[in-house]
């Protein structure tokens, strides 16, 4: 608040008859303001929502003593994407063949497409068994609004192997998890090291070369 302070102070005299005059300062008050400003800060603090950062789940491998069994998957159901340098995305279904005839190359503008066609095609070839209903309970108690849960297992075969090479961008990686996340893929296993098979490496070569 504002209060005005009067001060005494002798003025010239004019001549007769002249009254002595005050001087009037002013003096502002912030203490109200500051106290407003405290209530506010506090008011903000109990009432604003720190945001969550947002992630990706992944659905690590189950660790076992037989190394066989380790990323074991359905061949048909397997599809191995190896990101390399200059952004160029190599792929191939199943296992790749000795004369390399099902190794492709594509783009992260082409790799959603060729995701959801093995997505689909697995769908297709799904075959119900007792495992299936394990799978629909599970997807049905996490989340008992999902209309769908019946369909739960229908790609449950699907498995989809991610091989950043050492030349891959950081950048690369993150987009292709996020491709993975769009195309709702449910099984992803990214490697733990950079690096392809010796295999892997050849075709990629004769792939550049040819």
């Amino acid at each position: 608040m504002a209060s005005i302070d009067e001060g005494g102070g002798d003025s010239h005299k004019k001549g007769p008859g002249v009254k002595k005059a005050k001087k009037l300062s002013t003096r502002v008050d912030m203490t109200p303001m500051v106290d407003l400003g405290f209530l506010l800060i506090t008011f903000f603090i109990f009432t604003t929502t720190m945001s969550s950062p947002t992630t990706m789940d992944l659905f690590m491998p189950k660790d076992t003593d037989k190394d066989e069994e380790q990323n074991k998957a359905k061949e048909s159901g397997a599809l191995t994407l190896l990101l390399g340098k200059n952004n160029v995305i190599y792929y191939y279904a199943g296992q790749l063949k000795e004369d390399a005839s099902n190794f492709l190359t594509s783009n992260f503008s082409g790799i959603r497409k060729i995701i959801i066609e093995k997505k689909k095609a697995v769908i297709e070839a799904h075959q119900h068994d007792d495992g299936c209903k394990k799978i629909q309970e599970k997807a049905k108690a996490d989340d008992p609004t999902n209309v769908n849960w019946q369909k739960a297992c229908l790609d449950r075969d699907l498995v989809v192997v991610i091989k950043p090479d050492d030349e891959a961008t950081y950048k690369n990686t993150i987009d292709i998890l996020d491709e993975m996340a769009i195309s709702d893929i449910g099984r992803c296993s990214p490697t733990c090291s950079f690096g392809w098979s010796s295999s892997e490496m050849a075709a990629g070569r004769n792939f550049t070369t040819g």
